[in-house]
């Protein structure tokens, strides 16, 4: 086996990267992931840096172990081709408003029309039954819905900034991801394949409010809203003497011992940190004195004498860093490849580890249609009908 979701077929109507990023999951689980793109590829094709235009580097990332077809989906052929993929698929998966779905005749009903078995995943901004049901939506867009950007204010930052990582398209696509197995386990027992929504907005806020919903979790409420332990000013990488270190002082023991390394054993008496619960309402006090703390040795200080107290802590790695890591070369997370055009890739290992049916690295991230014959010929369409989309436009196949 080449992972365990060998044999099941997803036809990737997405683009770039919540869907991509799902999909990708699946193909590295063994999918037969077929990649549906307009005439002019998936946007993040373009997203320099890239050797070639067309291979961008967030496509190369989001988009390998999937073969690439090209349809001009608001043409009647290319819409009977899409129809026969379907037709062959076991799920299929796409990112647009499910109103867009419907006006390139491709909503639901209209899928199961051909193929009653199919799982048909959206991952959209919001749920279909309130109000924001047709607002378009980007990852930016969502974080600030969910509040990041106002997070980061409260903890201290001078403005409201967005999280400097892609959060809610690349968490909501794990989740995409892992409802589609949960929809084919489903399947398995009951032989019923159905619709999934994944909604961008309700789904970031499972991950913000988990803690930060605060007082307002109980009815009438007890407190504010948000964590104090997350919103304290100085939760974030220590200043030393000369640079920077990440320290989690956290329960009784580590408490205790990081006075003791301090010289300072009787602090651990103080009401404020004899006890988990009385730290938890004097959080912002703690991490200030911790930070004041740690401005007195260097990083290399720091982590050797915290290491020895059995205290959490790790360097602040920079992006270098950690391409450079010596545990991630340890366990082969990235590796060299070859790509046909694209000459020597790192490719990032699937980060999960198995026993009997392991994840592989199979295709290369394609080139712009590059497998629109070979997929079209599967889903049962002739060679003149092939060509036939080809001069028309309807469909295009790398050169």
């Amino acid at each position: 086996m080449s992972g365990p979701l060998e044999g099941v077929r997803v036809l990737d109507l997405t683009t770039v990267v919540m869907g991509p990023y799902a999909t990708q999951i699946l193909a590295d689980l063994g999918a037969d992931v077929v990649k549906v793109e307009p005439p002019e590829g998936d946007v993040m094709r373009y997203a320099w840096p890239f050797r070639h235009p067309g291979m961008g580097h967030i496509f190369l990332n989001a988009n390998r172990n999937k073969r690439s077809v090209v349809l001009d989906l608001k043409k009647a052929d290319a819409h009977q081709a899409c129809l026969a993929l379907a037709r062959q698929a076991d799920v299929l998966v796409y990112n647009i408003r499910p109103q867009a779905m419907a006006r390139l005749r491709l909503s639901y009903e209209e899928v199961i029309a051909v193929n009653p078995n199919v799982i048909y995943v959206g991952c959209f901004g919001y749920s279909q039954r309130g109000p924001y049901a047709a607002k378009a939506a980007y990852d930016d867009l969502i974080q600030g819905a969910a509040g990041i950007p106002w997070l980061l204010q409260k903890q201290g930052a001078a403005e409201p900034r967005y999280a400097p990582i892609i959060v809610a398209d690349r968490s909501v696509g794990q989740q995409v991801a892992s409802a589609v197995s949960a929809a084919l386990y489903y399947r398995e027992k009951s032989g019923k394949g159905q619709r999934v929504d994944v909604p961008m907005f309700e789904h970031l806020l499972q991950i913000v409010l988990g803690e930060h919903l605060g007082g307002y979790t109980f009815d009438p409420q007890e407190g504010e809203a948000g964590y104090a332990r997350m919103l304290a000013p100085d939760r974030r990488p220590y200043q030393t003497k000369d640079g920077y270190v990440c320290a989690l002082i956290y329960n009784d023991k580590q408490w205790k011992a990081y006075f003791e390394v301090l010289g300072k054993p009787e602090m651990f008496r103080d009401e404020k940190y004899s006890s988990q619960e009385s730290r938890s309402r004097h959080y912002a006090q703690a991490y200030a004195f911790v930070a004041e703390q740690m401005k007195t040795r260097t990083t290399a200080e720091w982590i050797e004498a915290l290491e020895r107290a059995d205290i959490p802590v790790q360097r602040m790695n920079s992006l270098a860093d950690i391409v450079a890591d010596p545990h991630l070369a340890a366990t082969g997370y990235f590796s060299t490849v070859e790509h046909p055009t694209e000459g020597r890739l790192r490719s990032m290992a699937v980060p999960s580890e198995w026993s009997a049916s392991p994840p592989q690295y199979r295709r290369h991230a394609p080139r712009l249609g590059e497998h629109t014959r070979e997929v079209l010929g599967e889903a049962g369409l002739s060679g003149a009908q092939i060509d036939a989309l080809l001069a028309s436009g309807a469909a295009r196949a790398a050169d």
